[in-house]
């Protein structure tokens, strides 16, 4: 079951999913029309290729046994080559059952939606982890910096409508820095208002927002993340929606923001590596039969979705929330990891969406990471609950 929605499976009477879906030609032998006809006409069966994937086998255990049956989902990704080391959805199925009645009872369940890849296609609000987004905008575009002062008092009005912080603590004026270790809201929604939708979006766009993923992944097995409506419409910098609202990753009536976690995870990665925002991968290499590689990874930059220095001011932010913040949980012995902490409370449910996104180690990060959890207890926080599954995984990938 470890690699069930991403590697996916292939049933003449189920259809397919996943790698085995998008890399079906390699896989069968099939390459082209001209070429299948042939077969037929020779009474040959053609050989497929073989496909070696990205994915860590040790780091994917690890994040299928961190999540543990919870409804989440982990991605792990090397920020600065974009492979996809770990993708973990749960809960999972086993394969073998596709072709049975027990498949069917599970493509049926609403509630757990075993069969939905979480990692890809699932959205939800990203809570405070979409701050990482909003001080790369804030630092970025030049009208804040780290040393920046804001205050934060809990209640401050944000269009028009007091916004409080956890718990209603009040901060004073204090850094940008600090606003991110604390996680404060009132402060990153009046950033949010001060640098303006167009310029949040220009930057949620530059990390990949309002599109698909470049991921070698079927198509339809993905969502965009962005800004969304009550019609699911992706919302751009004229609409009218909660910019202080979305800036802390909530949202108003106007529209609220919804991620996936390969999203996030992309984020966390841009950040790593110097701003610089590299394509996704599941595809190591496809190998013909007669042993001639016909494909293999090349690392290929997406976007530079910020300048160098204003991810090393970031980076170190983010460091803080790992050393003395909400994200503690997520230190690694001997390894500085950097993160942003989130929990969003599911709207009419009294439950919460759990987050953490990060990278280690911080100065040359070799794994990038987002965990999620659905459906949470109330008063249970992303700092408390997913920054530890994170460093499970990190740590395995760390060895």
């Amino acid at each position: 079951n470890l690699f069930s929605h991403t590697v996916g499976y292939s049933f003449l009477e189920r259809g397919s999913t996943g790698i085995e879906r998008f890399r079906d030609d390699e896989l069968t032998g099939e390459e082209n029309e001209f070429s299948s006809i042939f077969s037929e006409l020779q009474s040959e069966q053609p050989e497929g290729s073989d496909v070696t994937t990205t994915l860590d086998i040790e780091a994917q255990r690890t994040a299928v046994e961190a999540l543990g049956g919870r409804q989440g989902a982990i991605v792990a990704i090397e920020p600065s080559t974009g492979r996809v080391r770990a993708m973990a959805s749960s809960p999972d199925f086993n394969p073998n059952e596709v072709p049975t009645d027990r498949f069917s009872e599970l493509n049926t369940d609403e509630e757990a939606r075993p069969v939905v890849n979480r990692a890809t296609q699932a959205n939800f609000q990203p809570g405070s982890t979409f701050k990482v987004v909003t001080a790369a905008a804030a630092l970025d575009s030049g009208k804040f910096s780290p040393e920046s002062i804001v205050d934060g008092a809990s209640g401050q009005l944000v269009s028009g409508v007091p916004l409080a912080n956890f718990g209603g603590q009040d901060f004073g004026s204090i850094t940008l820095t600090d606003a991110l270790t604390n996680s404060v809201n009132t402060v990153w929604g009046q950033v949010g208002e001060q640098i303006g939708r167009e310029t949040l979006v220009e930057y949620m766009n530059r990390f990949g927002f309002n599109s698909d993923p470049a991921l070698d992944y079927p198509e339809d097995q993905m969502n965009a993340s962005g800004i969304r409506n009550a019609d699911l419409r992706l919302l751009d910098g004229d609409d009218g929606f909660d910019v202080g609202r979305v800036a802390i990753g909530q949202g108003g009536a106007e529209g609220q923001i919804q991620v996936t976690p390969l999203q996030m995870a992309l984020v966390a990665a841009a950040v790593g590596n110097g701003g610089r925002l590299m394509r996704p991968r599941l595809t190591e290499k496809v190998v013909a039969p007669d042993g001639r590689v016909e494909e293999s990874f090349e690392p290929e930059e997406q976007s530079q979705v910020m300048s160098a220095e204003s991810a090393g001011e970031l980076a170190a932010m983010m460091s803080r929330v790992v050393e003395e913040g909400t994200g503690t949980a997520a230190a690694l012995s001997g390894v500085p990891v950097a993160g942003k902490t989130g929990t969003a409370e599911v709207a009419g449910a009294q439950l919460n969406q759990l987050w953490f996104i990060g990278f280690a180690p911080v100065e040359d990060p070799q794994v990038a990471i987002a965990v999620t959890l659905e459906n949470q207890p109330l008063g249970t926080q992303g700092g408390q609950v997913a920054a530890p599954l994170a460093a499970q995984v990190m740590e395995t990938l760390l060895r």
